[in-house]
């Protein structure tokens, strides 16, 4: 394997590098709170006005999600042959005017329309595209701790966006608050996007004779696509999407059939969001001295802990917040560590495609497990056969992670890509 060496050139990764980090922080924390989480907020005065169940609204919702998923992988492609800049500038233009479309749906076939495309256009802005961005310019000692910075700050995305979205509602109505968000949005994110994300310096100074092409890239995703280990982190990822979607959505209902106010039951359910940043900072102090794959899987058996002692804990209000703190911990650990298993066992040749491919199914899991776990709900053990179901999740993604990972893939100059600049580690 061909291994391209930069020059210990301070702007790969250096000053433009991190204000690519912080522009993307700001709008994928604007990104997800508008696009996203401003969703729970807006759901029962949207059903009130467009006189529909809040099972309809919701579904909505779940259809914008799959869009998103369907759409990654296509993304993905683009961003490993083009970059992010275009793609991430026209992406927010057309968020934000699909917002404008939001607060005037009328009917609920409106309200799909635009929530799909809204999933399609959240595909092209938030993590997936921004991680590839920044795969692209950092080298692999640099790389975490510039994926850490966004995810930090955008793991606060609910915590802002979630109270702001209930006092414009509150004072402007559903409409008027959806406005307020689209120009919030748009004033935001497009310009950072169109001003900040450049390719890197290797990128456009590298020689044609040792830039990979398209086929190339090609051979690279298709040499992942048939090595094992990529389909056992994919398994272990779609369990473990499931698992967190499925808490994130029902957990309040939980506490509050276990006699909690619906107050303490919100707030509790809030530390989830907190708690992520905390499992992210948690990683990336770790895999300085343990790899990446056995402190997630640590992580991902003390949620199982965690789940499985809900029936006999979450009755008090301490036993509730310890163990929806021993959960918490791993409630957003697998977004960071997806990029760096993902670049260190296939290089950054073909990482956004290769990102894309696997986003796409996990995506989909996470849209439909709350659903299936509706159902589950409504069978004989309730609540406890679901935490069973989520605590199994857990175990099953832990294994998936202790899989023996090997080496990376041996491809053809798999690690020969315009992005990469340093040696590896």
């Amino acid at each position: 394997m061909t291994t391209t060496m930069a020059p210990a050139d301070p702007t790969v990764g250096g000053r433009h590098g991190w204000r690519i980090v912080a522009a993307l922080a700001i709008t994928s924390t604007v990104g997800y709170g508008t696009l996203y989480y401003a969703y729970a907020v807006l759901l029962a005065p949207m059903a009130a006005s467009l006189e529909t169940s809040t099972t309809a609204v919701t579904g909505a919702l779940t259809a914008s999600v799959l869009a998103g998923a369907l759409m990654a992988v296509p993304v993905g492609r683009w961003l490993d042959r083009h970059g992010g800049r275009a793609l991430m500038t026209a992406g927010s233009i057309t968020a934000t005017a699909l917002l404008v479309a939001w607060s005037q749906v009328q009917t609920i076939g409106q309200l799909y329309a635009v929530m799909i495309g809204i999933g399609i256009t959240g595909a092209m802005v938030l993590y997936e595209p921004a991680f590839a961005v920044i795969v692209s310019w950092f080298t692999p000692d640099r790389r975490p701790t510039a994926l850490l910075a966004v995810t930090i700050v955008a793991g606060f995305a609910s915590t802002i966006f979630m109270p702001l979205t209930g006092y414009l509602t509150t004072h402007l109505g559903w409409r008027g608050a959806l406005l307020t968000l689209a120009a919030v949005h748009g004033v935001v994110t497009a310009p950072l996007h169109a001003l900040s994300i450049r390719k890197p310096p290797l990128a456009r100074t590298i020689s044609p004779s040792t830039r990979p092409d398209h086929a190339l890239r090609r051979v690279v995703a298709r040499a992942a696509m048939r090595d094992p280990r990529l389909w056992v982190l994919t398994a272990a990822l779609i369990a473990h999407g499931a698992a967190t979607s499925t808490i994130g959505v029902h957990l309040i209902g939980y506490l509050t059939s276990r006699g909690h106010p619906a107050t303490f039951a919100a707030t509790t359910a809030g530390l989830l969001g907190v708690l992520s940043v905390t499992g992210r900072l948690a990683l990336t102090a770790a895999r300085r001295r343990i790899p990446v794959t056995t402190t997630v899987a640590a992580v991902f058996v003390i949620q199982a802990v965690a789940v499985f002692a809900m029936p006999l804990a979450a009755g008090t209000r301490v036993g509730a917040v310890v163990t929806v703190t021993g959960f918490g911990l791993g409630f957003g650990i697998a977004s960071l560590a997806t990029p760096a298993l993902l670049t260190d066992r296939y290089g950054t040749a073909a990482y956004a495609t290769i990102a894309g491919r696997l986003a796409a199914p996990v995506t989909v899991a996470k849209a439909t497990a709350p659903l299936g776990a509706a159902a589950v709900l409504h069978l004989d053990g309730g609540y406890t056969l679901l935490l069973g179901a989520v605590a199994t999740c857990c175990v099953l993604a832990a294994t998936g992670m202790l899989n023996r990972p090997g080496t990376r893939s041996s491809s053809p100059h798999a690690d020969t890509s315009p992005e990469v600049s340093g040696s590896r580690r």
